[in-house]
């Protein structure tokens, strides 16, 4: 695998990622205004993983989504819900926006500490019950083992099961040890056929880090120097206020340019960032969601 790491240019990792990370952190204020929230909005999945989740409740969010332009139609729609394999059937035979993503959560979510056979066949059911992507969890025990190879076949089997829909590839980067396990973890799964890198499944720790997303774009940046192929970005995990998604934003917008810009390439995964934009763009307290 060193081979594998060795093609891409990772000489950003000499520099100061904190203090790189700080500086875009600082300037990020320059897209607080109401177009650019009303873009973040649009990259939003829309996301209920909890041990509480039921198909009543999924069924109620996912007609909030459907009656979302009835009541703010100057705004874009979230990009999609993202759910527990279980719930998929919920959001699918309610869901009446199409082109609205459809993703669950699978593989062992969310420390993916289970046979493969049985990582596939969930990833496969949820697809057949409707899902248009499927969010798994890097194995990072074995990753940790140093068995980059078990954990790249892992992930290309998935991607295989499911076919053309939308993989992403959470590598829990808050509990990778270093910049360098974050950007081999990152090349790992676009080299395994991801098509997004995520960084959190919300559940550990820290969970996003601006930090981590730094690495990350530049990893997908040096990716699609080498090969041409796009792949895009989540960050997820405790991401909540209009400052916080700024300046995920800005990192991107810095690091991968206008391009990456859209829902096909920067996805944004939150539960209440939603309602917070909300209130920021409409200068009121709102609670749709």
């Amino acid at each position: 695998m060193n081979e594998l790491f060795n093609k891409y240019n990772a000489d950003f990792l000499k520099e100061d990622v904190q203090q790189k990370v700080a500086i875009l952190g600082n300037n990020s204020h320059q897209y607080a205004n109401t177009e650019t929230l009303k873009k973040i909005f649009s990259l939003i999945d829309l996301t209920s993983l909890s041990t509480v989740d039921n198909a009543e409740k999924i069924k109620s969010m996912t007609l909030k989504v459907n009656d979302f332009k009835n009541h703010y139609s100057d705004m874009p729609n979230v990009a999609a819900i993202c759910v527990y394999p279980s719930m998929t059937e919920s959001v699918r035979s309610n869901l009446t926006i199409k082109e609205l993503g459809l993703a669950s959560v699978g593989a062992g979510f969310p420390s993916s500490q289970t046979f493969l056979n049985i990582k596939i066949e969930e990833c496969k059911q949820a697809i057949a019950a409707g899902a248009t992507e499927i969010d798994i969890v890097l194995s990072v025990g074995k990753f940790f083992e140093g068995d980059y190879e078990f954990c790249f076949k892992e992930i290309k089997d998935i991607k295989s099961a499911i076919g053309d829909n939308h993989l992403k590839v959470i590598l829990e980067s808050g509990a990778l040890k270093s910049y360098k396990q974050i950007w081999e973890a990152s090349i790992l799964a676009m080299e395994a056929g991801a098509d997004f890198i995520k960084t959190s499944t919300g559940k550990q720790e820290p969970a996003a880090t601006t930090d981590a997303v730094y690495v990350m774009t530049k990893a997908i940046k040096a990716f699609y120097e080498a090969t041409g192929k796009k792949i895009g970005i989540k960050p997820a995990g405790g991401i909540s206020t209009q400052e916080d998604a700024l300046s995920y934003f800005a990192i991107v917008k810095e690091n991968l340019g206008d391009e990456w810009l859209n829902n096909k390439l920067f996805r944004i995964g939150a539960s209440r960032l939603a309602n917070n934009l909300l209130t920021d763009i409409y200068n009121k307290e709102v609670k749709y969601f």
